[in-house]
C-alpha cells in the first residue's frame, strides 16, 4: 500500500455505508505509550528519534491487526498529503508539523493509526463511526497488548504508564466522541453543557481537537482524568456523560420544533438554497450549512439515506480533500469557488425539503 492508494481509498469517516448515527459521528480511543530507557521525543536527539521510529514501525507493523498496513515517515509526505491525513483524523496537526524522526503506521481500512514520535513515542488510536465506546476500547486494548509483546513500555507501579505530559499519567488513555449538536448551538445552550461537562472531569474541543473551532456544530468530548481510574471506569463514565448529552440534544431539537418551528425551517431552507446555488463557500460556512442539512435529515425533512452523504461531505469539503480531488494546490479564494462548485453538483440531485411535521418527532 502507498500513501496515494490509502488517500484514494474510503476511510471510516468517508465510507458512505458507515455512518447511520444521528448525533454521535465517531468514537475514538487513544493510548499514549513510551519505550522504556529512551528519552521522550521532545528531549531525544535526531539519531535517537530515528532509532525509535524504526523500532516502533517494525513492532507495530508486525501485530496481527496491522497486517497490510502503511508505514510512513512524516518528512517523506507532501504538505497536501499531511493535511488530508489530519482531516481524516489519522494523524494530529502536531505530528504533521514535525520535521524529522516521526511517522505513523495506518491500517488498510483506516480505523487504526499509530503515531510515532509525536509528544510520546507511540500514540495508538482506534476510530469507529457512531457510538461504539466499548467496541473501540476492546480493539485498542488487544492491539496495545500485541505491541507491548514486542516493546518494553515505560511503566511505574505508582504512576502507571509514563508519558511526556503529566496529565496523561495512569492509563494514558483519552476516549472521545465526535458529536453533532446543532440544536444546542441554535438554542445557545452549548456554554452551559461545556461547563457541566468540565465539572464532570471531561473536556469539550472542536472538530480537530485542542485549539480548533467547532465548525458544523461538531464537538469532541473526551475524558480529562487518566490517573486513579481504570480504563473500564473511564469508558463507563464517559459513556454516561455522552448519553446525557445526546438526551439534551434531542430535547433541544424537540423544543425548537415546538416553539421555533419557523426559525428552524428557515435556517434549513436557506442552507439548502445556498448549497444548491452558492458560488463562494469557505470551509466554515460549508460546514455550518451541511450541519443544518444533517439536522434536517435527522428531523425527517430529508430522507435518512442522505445522512451518509452529508457525513462524507463534512470531510471532502475540507481544504486538503478538496485540492486532492482537483489534482492541484489552490489559494483560499480559489478553494472557495471549487468547494461551492462541488457542493452545487452534490445538491443538484438532493431531495427537496419536506417540511410536513413528522409524527414521531426527531431521531
Amino acid at each position: 500500500m502507498t500513501i496515494a492508494s490509502l488517500i484514494d481509498s474510503p476511510s471510516e469517516l468517508t465510507e458512505a455505508s458507515g455512518s447511520k448515527t444521528a448525533i454521535v459521528l465517531m468514537t475514538r480511543v487513544r493510548l499514549a505509550r513510551n519505550v522504556a530507557g529512551n528519552p521522550f521525543p521532545g528531549w531525544a536527539k535526531p539519531a535517537q528519534r530515528e532509532e525509535i521510529l524504526a523500532l516502533c514501525k517494525e513492532a507495530v507493523a508486525a501485530t496481527p491487526a496491522m497486517k497490510r498496513s502503511l508505514s510512513l515517515s512524516v518528512d517523506e509526505l507532501t504538505e497536501l498529503e499531511k493535511q488530508i491525513l489530519v482531516e481524516r483524523h489519522l494523524i494530529s496537526r502536531e505530528l504533521s508539523g514535525t520535521k524529522a524522526g516521526a511517522g505513523a503506521v495506518i491500517s488498510k481500512d483506516q480505523t487504526v493509526s499509530v503515531m510515532i514520535n509525536e509528544e510520546d513515542h507511540l500514540r495508538i488510536q482506534v476510530l469507529r463511526s457512531g457510538f461504539q465506546l466499548k467496541k473501540t476500547w476492546a480493539v485498542i486494548n488487544e492491539l496495545d497488548s500485541a505491541i507491548e509483546d514486542r516493546l518494553d513500555y515505560a511503566y511505574s507501579a505508582t504512576l502507571g504508564y509514563l508519558t511526556a505530559c503529566p496529565t496523561n499519567l495512569g492509563t494514558a488513555m483519552r476516549a472521545s466522541a465526535m458529536m453533532h449538536l446543532p440544536a444546542l448551538v441554535i438554542a445557545s445552550q452549548m456554554e452551559k453543557v461545556v461547563r457541566a461537562v468540565n465539572q464532570l472531569g471531561m473536556v469539550v474541543r472542536g472538530l480537530f481537537g485542542e485549539g480548533s473551532d467547532a465548525s458544523g456544530s461538531i464537538f469532541q468530548i473526551s475524558n480529562q482524568t487518566t490517573l486513579g481510574e481504570s480504563e473500564e471506569e473511564i469508558i463507563k463514565r464517559l459513556g454516561s456523560v455522552l448519553s446525557s448529552i445526546v438526551e439534551h440534544e434531542l430535547n433541544a431539537r424537540q423544543k425548537l420544533l415546538e416553539t421555533e418551528t419557523g426559525k428552524l425551517q428557515d435556517k434549513i431552507g436557506r442552507a439548502y438554497g445556498i448549497l444548491q446555488h452558492g458560488h463562494l463557500l469557505s470551509t466554515t460556512e460549508a460546514m455550518n450549512l451541511l450541519s443544518l442539512i444533517r439536522l434536517g435529515v435527522d428531523l425527517g425533512i430529508f430522507p435518512d439515506t442522505h445522512r451518509c452523504t452529508i457525513d462524507r461531505l463534512f470531510i471532502e469539503a475540507q481544504p486538503g480533500h478538496l485540492q486532492h480531488a482537483q489534482h492541484g494546490e489552490f489559494e483560499p479564494g480559489q478553494r472557495d469557488l471549487l468547494r461551492a462548485t462541488r457542493l452545487r453538483a452534490e445538491f443538484a440531485n438532493f431531495a427537496k425539503p419536506n417540511f410536513t411535521p413528522r409524527s414521531d418527532g426527531p431521531n
